[in-house]
């Protein structure tokens, strides 16, 4: 006997949540992505952006968050 096997459509993945890190006092009350976190120190350093940063920056805030309060 031979098992069926079901593909999903690829507009069906559910997207995963992101790893949410809490940091009281350091973090104001917003949250704020790894990405935009990363893009702001580079800007800070004297690093300009370009269309790569922006990916890369919304790849990184789908991945991690930082947050001051629950």
């Amino acid at each position: 006997m031979k098992k069926k096997e079901v593909k999903v459509p690829v507009t069906e993945k559910l997207e995963r949540q992101p790893y949410r890190v809490r940091l009281p006092g350091f973090v104001t009350d917003d949250d704020i992505g790894l990405g935009d976190l990363l893009k702001r120190v580079t800007y800070a350093v004297g690093i300009k952006p370009c269309g790569g940063c922006e990916r890369r920056a919304a790849a990184l805030n789908r991945r991690m968050v930082f947050s001051g309060k629950r």
